[in-house]
Parts: C-alpha cells; structure tokens; sequence
C-alpha cells in the first residue's frame, strides 16, 4: 500500500489525542499536520495540549515540536500538504459542517470523529464491518460538492458501536424489535477522573442527544443507496437508554431483541464467531482478527478487563440467553474511544485507502 500524507484537525482534544496515538507507526498514515483551534494554533503540540494530555501513553516524538496550525484560517495550506485529515473538533453543529466542507471543498477528503455530518443524505457513515458499500455515495457527494477529489465520510455514535455489530449478523432472522441500556465511560464526554470528579461513586441518567443518536443511527447504517443519497432502514424499532457511568473507558450495552424468526441460541453464537466483514478479508492494519468475541463467563465482559481486546477494535459479547419478553437478551461491550472513535475513524481511512479513494 502506498503512504499517504495526513492531518488531525482538532489535535489537541481527547480524541485528537487519541488519533496522534494510533498513527504514531501507522503503515500507510504519515501525520504532517496538527491543526486546532486560533488560541492553540502557533505553539508546539506539546506546549498546547501537554498539560491538558489524557491519553496513558506519552505524546509522540515525532509529534510534539510540530507547530499546530489555525484549523479555520489555514485551510488552503492544510489541503496543499495532506492527502486527507482525521476531524475532531469541539465545536458547534452548523460551525463544525461549515469546516468539513470547507476541507472537503479545497479538496481534502474528510474522515470525521464529529456527528455534524452523519445524517447528511449524500455522506456515509459507516461501521466498515457492517456497511462498507456506503462509501459509494462519494461520487454523488463529490457532484453535489463540485470537487474532483474532496469529501466527508464519517464514523457512527460511539454508543451504537457496542450493540449493533452484534446485531448485524441476526439481520437474516429479521429484527423486530430492539431495546438497548448503555452504560457509557466518561472518556465518552472527553474526561477523565481527574477533570471530572463528580463522577466518582456516581451515575448521571442522561447524555444530551445520546439517545436519539443510538434509536436513528443505526437504521442509516443499515439503510442504502437510493439514487443520491442513502435511505434508513424502516426496522427494527429501536428505544434506548443511555447513561453515564464511573468508568474510564469502554460503553457497555444490555440489549434485549425480537425477531420475525427466532434464531436458536447455538445459531446466534455460530454467527458471531463466524462473521467477518470486508476490514477482515482484506487483512486492513486497524482490523481485529476476530470481530465479536463471545464470553461463556457471566460476569464477562468487563470493561476493566475485556476493552482492550484485539487493541481495543473488537467487540465483546456474553451473557446470551432468552427473555420472558423479547427473544433474547445479552451484553456487549466495546472501547469506545478506539472502535467508537478515533480507532474506527483509522479503520474507515483504512478501508477508503484500499479502494482508493484518497488517490
């Protein structure tokens, strides 16, 4: 594969951070630029974010004299010197659309972390095991955009991240209805213990906007390309409850599901031991061996023990058995600041990379 060029707009944020780190030694991704905000933009990346670092690792060296660049008024140059940019950005809505387009529009593809742009009809958002068909709404976004080379492809909610992978394969028995609990780490809200210690010995029943995320995204990932854009799947029903929960890292999900035709419980585990997506076949770096781990164990899994499977990009599954008023219920587990985030934004690259959609 050949190396490309890239950019983490949003660099000094948690999940810039998190980026920095996994293309450190990436094979095909060489980071060129760090940009963020105008009060940071002019310093060294260790001088804005070093006090403010998060991650368990130390900031890269390759990285940490680079000077960070005005992610708003530099994007001419930003574009001139990368083959695309990873965006995370803490920003209003509107603003943070307005910016990918920007990029998009000088022609600098765009991978998103952000969830400004995952209902746009034309701009796919994808889980690359589930959906990777969908990047080919690009050309679509590309003629409505007026650019040659330039885009936006976005990641899912972390959330839904944990649940609907193991879902994506009982699709065949018909999936009526679904109802999902999340138990969501703090990590999730861009903290941690030490900047966030009202979490201690605490649990906060509401996540702004979570639950609509997690009941609509879903059906989008499932959905597909009708003419120029891509059209939600009408099922399941989805109703959610999201929480925030005293946990660094890792979103949790008790989920109970109906289906047309039920499956047998011997069924549903060959399923998730057998099932493989495109990441997979085509052997991507960011690609866990085995995407959905099953736990005989009842007290498995568990995010202490169990989210940095397969570093951190698998899903862990348990608990299967049959409810008294769905089918079935079962936990799941993913990290979501690496599958849920930056992890799963490396990953879509990857993919978008090995079909060619950066050349």
């Amino acid at each position: 594969m050949k190396q490309y060029n890239v950019g983490i707009i949003g660099a000094t944020g948690m999940v810039g951070q998190r980026f920095a780190t996994l293309l450190e030694n990436h094979p095909w991704f060489n980071v060129k630029v760090l940009a963020a905000s105008p009060r940071s933009a002019g310093q060294t990346y260790e001088a804005a974010a070093g006090s403010r670092w998060k991650m368990a690792v130390p900031m890269p060296e390759s990285m940490k004299n680079m000077i960070l660049m005005d992610a708003s008024a530099d994007i001419e140059k930003i574009a001139s010197m990368v083959d695309f940019c990873f965006c995370a950005v803490d920003m209003k809505k509107d603003e943070i659309k307005a910016l990918e387009e920007a990029y998009a529009k000088a022609e600098c593809p765009i991978v998103s972390n952000n969830s400004a742009h995952r209902f746009t009809p034309d701009v796919p958002m994808v889980v690359p095991e589930i959906n990777p068909d969908h990047i080919e709404i690009i050309k679509a976004q590309r003629q409505r955009l007026g650019t040659k080379r330039g885009f936006i492809a976005v990641k899912s909610n972390c959330s839904i991240q944990s649940y609907v992978p193991a879902l994506h394969p009982l699709r065949k028995f018909g999936l009526k209805n679904v109802l999902a609990c999340t138990y969501q780490a703090i990590s999730g809200a861009g903290k941690n213990f030490e900047t966030w210690p009202e979490m201690v010995d605490n649990l906060i029943p509401y996540i702004g906007g979570e639950e609509e995320k997690s009941e609509q995204e879903p059906l989008k990932v499932w959905g597909e390309i009708k003419g120029n854009e891509i059209v939600k799947a009408s099922t399941p029903s989805i109703t959610t409850q999201c929480l925030r929960v005293p946990v660094s890292d890792g979103h949790t999900a008790a989920v109970f599901v109906s289906f047309e035709n039920k499956p047998s419980k011997e069924e549903i585990l060959r399923l998730w031991a057998d099932f493989k997506g495109v990441p997979q076949e085509l052997e991507l770096p960011s690609a866990p061996k085995q995407f959905i781990h099953y736990f005989e164990e009842n007290d498995r899994p568990q995010a202490k023990l169990d989210r940095n499977l397969e570093n951190g990009m698998a899903v862990s599954t348990g608990r299967l058995r049959e409810d008294t008023q769905y089918d079935y219920k079962f936990v799941c587990l993913s990290h979501n600041t690496l599958r849920g985030a930056a992890g799963g934004g490396v990953l879509l690259a990857e993919l978008l990379a090995a079909k060619g959609y950066f050349d």
